[in-house]
């Protein structure tokens, strides 16, 4: 899963990015407001993780200028801003959730599952369908009964398949899912991940697709 971050205090933003790839996410971290409406613009994000006091661009004038070009990207608001009428505001802007700092990552990931899901219309932490299924809440892919704790990057390569079952997704887009920007690209990486997963679920659970990608098969 990719989020991009938008967090203009240095410590919080380095902390952040380090729980969130633990946690399976792909971060791409941004500074100002006007690096983050040009992100927004540019990039395929399952949220948004969103400041408010951001130099250059206020986080409320982001998330306005986001939602009047039918940016239906979740965001969620991390702010020092208590005050129950910015509250208001962000939500009524578009906002899709809104955590006051400071915080615990814990409840900061279960509010972005909540917010994921809820843009796919899924009532619960289960993605896709059939024999091969991913839990959002333990990291495990559940398959014909049994399940299968994955590493972080595992994760995000079957939770980008699972998202649309079936869909063919080249290299390029599970590798925009795996890697946050600044990380080095391994050129074999995506080979490896679904290397391990077929061993772990089935050598035709995840088929190649000769010239276009893999996608998943409900075997």
């Amino acid at each position: 899963m990719r989020t991009l971050l938008v967090e203009d205090d240095e410590m919080i933003g380095k902390s952040l990015v380090r729980g969130l790839e633990r946690s399976g996410w792909a971060v791409d971290w941004v500074r100002d407001g006007l690096l983050a409406q040009s992100a927004m613009a540019d990039g395929e994000y399952n949220c948004v993780l969103l400041d408010l006091g951001l130099p250059k661009a206020d986080g409320i004038e982001v998330l306005r200028r986001a939602r009047s070009l039918r940016d239906d990207t979740p965001v969620l608001i991390l702010t020092a801003r208590a005050a129950l009428g910015q509250r208001i505001e962000g939500l009524d802007l578009g906002a899709d959730d809104y955590l006051t700092k400071p915080f615990e990552l814990p409840e900061l990931l279960a509010r972005m599952r909540a917010i994921t899901r809820r843009r796919h219309g899924a009532s619960n932490s289960i993605v896709g369908s059939g024999n091969v299924q991913l839990d959002l809440t333990t990291r495990e892919v559940l398959y014909k009964g049994t399940r299968e704790t994955l590493t972080a990057r595992e994760f995000a390569l079957m939770h980008a398949m699972l998202e649309r079952p079936g869909a063919i997704l080249s290299r390029e887009q599970l590798e925009s899912r795996i890697y946050g920007w600044g990380e080095e690209v391994m050129s074999n990486a995506v080979d490896v991940i679904i290397h391990n997963m077929r061993r772990k679920l089935g050598a035709d659970t995840i088929r190649n697709v000769r010239g276009l990608g893999w996608r998943i098969v409900d075997s």
